[in-house]
């Protein structure tokens, strides 16, 4: 059995510095380091057991077709879906969906990052299965 010690999550913007804005001060990640310098340095903010690292750049954004290909999505667990999509919405992030409760009983927001990589924020009830802890 491997042993994993760490996760991370690496993205290669097309532009470093408006994913720093999105997912530092629009998202409001915690930053865990930096690396190089300049407008093309590395970023890796903490995603709560795993880390968000954006490193180098892309050429071009994936385009939707590329996306559909080999699709990546962002899954974040948040306390309350509807205040965040408040606090998003007034600091300018598009809303691609706002808070649904879903038919398997999670409550889902989406929103896309700067290069259309979509992130999921989903909110698990108090009544939800997953937060069922047998003896607890």
């Amino acid at each position: 059995m491997v042993h994993v010690l760490s996760s991370r999550t690496l993205l290669r913007p097309a532009d470093p510095e408006r994913s720093r804005v999105f997912y530092g001060e629009q998202l409001g990640l915690a930053v865990s380091r930096e690396f190089g310098t300049g407008p093309d340095r590395g970023t890796v903010y903490f995603l709560g057991g795993g880390h968000l690292e954006l490193s180098g750049r892309a050429e071009n954004p994936p385009t939707p077709a590329e996306r559909a290909a080999a699709p990546v999505r962002l899954w974040l667990q948040v306390a309350d879906a509807a205040a965040a999509h408040d606090e998003l919405r007034a600091k300018g992030v598009e809303i691609t969906r706002p808070p649904v409760r879903e038919p398997w009983g999670l409550i889902e927001m989406w929103i896309a990052d700067p290069d259309g990589i979509p992130v999921v924020l989903v909110e698990v009830p108090a009544d939800h299965p997953m937060r069922y802890r047998p003896g607890i």
